[in-house]
C-alpha cells in the first residue's frame, strides 16, 4: 500500500463476550428442557435479549490510510506510522458506532517502539529498523467491536516499504591526494592561488594586490613581500565496498562495517565539493553509480549499496567497468573484509593500472577456537593467510588500516589525514 486510503474487507464473528452469553443461554435452556422446570429459562432470557439487541449491519469494507512519517530512515531511527479509519459504503459508522483497535505486527528487521496496540479511530503507532535494508515495517491488524461488544471485525493491510540506510560512522576528516586536479574545490592544494590557507610569502611583482602584501615582512627583508595561499581544489573520489563475504554478527557484520563507513566518507567527501562515486563488488560482478556532487548523489549511492541486500545480483565485471566509474586519478577508497581472493587480486591488477587505493580492513571475528589440533591449526593457517594478504598489499604501496566498526572512524584514519597522500605512480 503506498501510503493512500485502501478499501479492505471485514470478516465479522461473534466476540468472547457474546460466546459467553450464548453458553449461557443455551446452558439455561438444555437445563429447563431437561428438568422440566421454567424457571431455568427465565435465566436465559436477559442474555437472549442482548444477543437479539446486539443484531444490527455490519459492513463488508472499511476505508483505512496508513502513512508513514518518512520513507526513508537510517538505523536505529523512528518512524511514525499515522493510522486512520474512515466509513467505505455501509460503514459510516466507524469511529463513532464501532469501536476500533489498532494492532502492529512488524517486518523482519523492525521493532516497535512502545505498545504495538493502539485505540482510536485515528492514532499513531511507532517502529525502528533495526538493521540497513530494504524492511517491510509489517502490518495492521484492525479490529471493530460494536457498542455492546457482542462482535468484532477483523480486517488486515499490509504496510508500505521502507528503505533503511546504514548508520553512518563517526567520521570529520578525509584522506587527501597530493596532487589535485584543476577543480574548484575546498581541499588546499600545494600550488598557490585564492584560498584561504596561508603557504608562504614572496617578493612582489608588478601585478600583485596591495591587500596581499606582508608588511612586517616587507619591513624586515627591506623589500616588498606579499602573502601566498594553497589554491582549493577538489578531487574523486570512488568508494569501494565489498558484499562478497559478510561475516560476523548481524549488525555489526563486516558488510554493515563497510556500508557505514562509506556512507560516511561519501558524506563527508560530497561536504567539501568532491565529486564521489561508489563500487560495490558482489559475487559475479559489480553494481557501480559514477562520481557526482551534491546531496542527491549521497542518496545515489546510499540506494547503490542498498542493492547488496537484494541478494547477488548480476552487473559488470570489475575488470570491465566503465571509465566514469573509476575515472583517471581518482582516489579509491576500499571497505573490506579482505576474504575473497579474487578481491584482492582486483585490488592488485587496479594498483598496477595505477590508480590511488586506500584500504579500511573491516574484518572483526576470527574462526571459532576448538580444541581439536587439527582445528588449531587450521585457524592457525587461516591466520597466516589473512597476514600474507595484508603485507602483499603494503608491499604494492597500498595504505592498509583495521576500524572495528566500534571506534570513531577518525582513529585509524588519523595518519593519513595529517598529510596528504601520495598518488600512484608518484615518489614524494
Amino acid at each position: 500500500m503506498p501510503g493512500g486510503n485502501t478499501d479492505v474487507a471485514v470478516r465479522w464473528r461473534l466476540s468472547r463476550h457474546a460466546r459467553r452469553l450464548l453458553t449461557l443461554a443455551l446452558a439455561g435452556i438444555f437445563i429447563a428442557t431437561v428438568s422440566r422446570r421454567p424457571e431455568f429459562a427465565g435465566a436465559a432470557a436477559p442474555a437472549l435479549l442482548l444477543l437479539a439487541a446486539g443484531r444490527g449491519s455490519r459492513p463488508a469494507e472499511i476505508s483505512v490510510a496508513a502513512r508513514p512519517s518518512t520513507r526513508r530512515a537510517f538505523e536505529g531511527e523512528t518512524v511514525t506510522l499515522t493510522v486512520a479509519a474512515a466509513g467505505a459504503g455501509a460503514a459510516a459508522g466507524v469511529g463513532a458506532e464501532y469501536g476500533v483497535r489498532w494492532t502492529l505486527h512488524p517486518g523482519r528487521g523492525v521493532d516497535p517502539v512502545g505498545s504495538p496496540t493502539a485505540d482510536g479511530a485515528a492514532t499513531t503507532l511507532a517502529v525502528t529498523p533495526e538493521r540497513w535494508g530494504r524492511r517491510e515495517l509489517g502490518s495492521l491488524e484492525v479490529v471493530l467491536r460494536d457498542r455492546w461488544r457482542l462482535t468484532e471485525g477483523h480486517a488486515w493491510v499490509n504496510l508500505p516499504r521502507l528503505d533503511c540506510y546504514p548508520r553512518p560512522a563517526q567520521l570529520d576528516t578525509e584522506v587527501v591526494l597530493t596532487r589535485l586536479p584543476n577543480r574548484l574545490g575546498e581541499h588546499a592544494a600545494r600550488t598557490w592561488g585564492d584560498g584561504t590557507e596561508f603557504s608562504g610569502v614572496r617578493e612582489y611583482v608588478p601585478g600583485d594586490r596591495q591587500r596581499s602584501i606582508n608588511w612586517p615582512a616587507s619591513t624586515r627583508r627591506g623589500r616588498l613581500q606579499v602573502n601566498m595561499f594553497a589554491a582549493e581544489r577538489s578531487q574523486d573520489v570512488v568508494l569501494l565496498a565489498d558484499a562478497t563475504s559478510d561475516v560476523g554478527e548481524p549488525g555489526s557484520s563486516a558488510l554493515d562495517l563497510a556500508l557505514r563507513g562509506a556512507a560516511a566518507a561519501a558524506r563527508v567527501y560530497l561536504d567539501k565539493r568532491d565529486r564521489v562515486g561508489v563500487i560495490t563488488y558482489q559475487w559475479g560482478g559489480a553494481g557501480w553509480l559514477a562520481p557526482g556532487l551534491g546531496k542527491r548523489q549521497l542518496y545515489k549511492i546510499i540506494d547503490t549499496m542498498l542493492a547488496s541486500d537484494a541478494g547477488w545480483a548480476r552487473g559488470a565485471a570489475f575488470r570491465r567497468l566503465p571509465r566514469a566509474a573509476l575515472p583517471p586519478g581518482a582516489l579509491v577508497i576500499v571497505f573490506s573484509p579482505l576474504l575473497d581472493q579474487r578481491f584482492v587480486e582486483a585490488l592488485r591488477d587496479m594498483r598496477e593500472r595505477g590508480f590511488t587505493i586506500f584500504v579500511v580492513d573491516v574484518l572483526t571475528v576470527d574462526p571459532p577456537a576448538r580444541p581439536r589440533v587439527v582445528d588449531r591449526l587450521a585457524r592457525r593457517v587461516w591466520r597466516m593467510e589473512q597476514q600474507a594478504i595484508r603485507f602483499s598489499l603494503r608491499e604494492l604501496g597500498i595504505p592498509l588500516v583495521h576500524w572495528d566498526g566500534v571506534a570513531p572512524l577518525d582513529l585509524p584514519l588519523a595518519p593519513y589525514t595529517r598529510r596528504p597522500l601520495v598518488p600512484a605512480g608518484h615518489r614524494r
